[in-house]
């Protein structure tokens, strides 16, 4: 159990990462991490060896999110210029931006909001192609591997 401790630790946030861009939700992440590793763990004597350890781990993530957004039936994008309400008042959501240039930073969150908007409209499979190419690098193989 010791060496699979250290590969949760190794890989957990990755995991997560991919999970939440696919679920857009903390909670159905963590679902999905957890029970990630729950079938790594009690599968792990079907792992072949025939790719890496992570891209099995990614198989099963992919699998268990998009199992979850079909059971939830729903694929809402969060607008990012609507208030959040937090019980007792509405706070304006905000993106962390590093530039101190207001112009840069109206430019860049105008950017975020067209391609969040955009990621948002693809089907889940499509989005998750993207996210495990282009957001989390696999190459064609690993996300091909991932996918099956």
């Amino acid at each position: 159990m010791g060496a699979f401790s250290e590969l949760v630790t190794h890989y957990d946030r990755r995991i997560f990462r991919i999970a939440k861009q696919i679920t857009q939700n903390d909670d159905d992440a963590e679902d999905v991490l957890q029970e990630t590793f729950l079938k790594a763990y009690s599968h792990l004597d079907e792992f072949q060896g025939n790719s890496k350890f992570y891209t099995w781990l990614v198989r099963i993530a992919v699998n268990e999110a998009l199992m979850r957004l079909r059971k939830r039936r729903s694929d809402k994008a969060v607008p990012l210029d609507e208030p959040v309400d937090t019980g007792e008042d509405e706070v304006v959501r905000e993106i962390a931006v590093w530039e101190e240039n207001p112009e840069d930073r109206y430019s860049r969150e105008e950017l975020g909001e067209i391609l969040d908007e955009a990621i948002q409209s693809l089907k889940p499979i499509y989005r998750t192609v993207f996210i495990l190419r282009d957001i989390e690098e696999l190459s064609i193989e690993e996300t091909a591997e991932a996918l099956k």
